[in-house]
């Protein structure tokens, strides 16, 4: 019995080898591209590595490489993260720098216990020169703090840095989707596969005998007739008799 190998595709009669699915989509995440440059698909592997990981750049650097980090306390939330994590490789740091912080944010307690506030020890300084790293406690919204700094300094570029890195993410997520399940399986030229019925049907059909002239005389016998009224005996039919012809001179 024929075994089909599920990492073979076939699109518009093009075989497709996706190779180890789960490792191409690995590797699309933490190198947008690398995954289908893995299974040799060498012309989406660079469009989407240039194309994703420039729009991410972009953003990161008119957002003063400060648009990317992992925060998640009260005030200071980055859901954007989430979004700018499917870039992989690039956004990864963000991730240290915040397990980092997280680790050095002393929590301020009132007298009954509860959270008051976080704050950031002035002897805690970053790995990477303050680049993806979250901004020192406290964090209050209508407060001034390091956030409102840096939206001081960059401006409308904060925002849009911060927008451009979260597309780039989501981007990457749809291109790893492709790594691992291919391309559409449907015919996207919109060719078909020809079947045996297809080959029937294309087939023309028989030609329709030829008709045949004087249906009414069929199984009658040849009178002898011509043209002028006359047998082939040059006799007219009995009972008519025919004109001389005059000539003009006997006018």
């Amino acid at each position: 019995m024929p075994t089909t190998d599920p990492s073979q595709i076939e699109v518009d009669g093009i075989k497709i080898d996706l190779r180890n699915r789960s490792l191409a989509a690995l590797l699309a995440w933490l190198l947008p591209g690398a995954g289908h440059l893995y299974q040799g698909r060498y012309a989406k592997g660079g469009l989407y590595m240039v194309c994703i990981l420039f729009t991410y750049l972009v953003g990161f650097a008119i957002g003063g490489a400060h648009v990317v980090y992992a925060s998640w306390i009260p005030g200071d939330r980055r859901w954007h993260y989430v979004c700018q994590l499917g870039v992989g490789v690039p956004a990864l740091p963000a991730l240290v720098e915040g397990w980092r912080m997280k680790q050095a944010t002393i929590v301020d307690r009132d007298v009954a216990g509860r959270v008051s506030g976080y704050r950031t020890p002035a002897s805690w300084e970053p790995l990477f020169g303050g680049v993806m790293a979250p901004p020192r406690r406290p964090v209050r919204e209508q407060e001034a703090d390091e956030v409102s700094a840096w939206y001081a300094r960059h401006g409308a570029g904060y925002e849009m840095g911060t927008w451009y890195t979260m597309i780039a993410g989501l981007l990457n997520i749809l291109v790893i989707y492709d790594a691992f399940s291919g391309p559409l399986s449907i015919p996207i030229s919109g060719r078909k596969k020809k079947t045996e019925d297809d080959d029937e049907d294309d087939k023309p059909a028989d030609a329709a005998p030829p008709k045949t002239s004087g249906k009414r005389n069929a199984g009658k016998p040849d009178s002898g007739k011509t043209s002028t009224g006359k047998t082939s005996t040059g006799k007219t039919p009995a009972g008519k008799t025919t004109a001389p012809a005059r000539s003009k001179a006997s006018k």
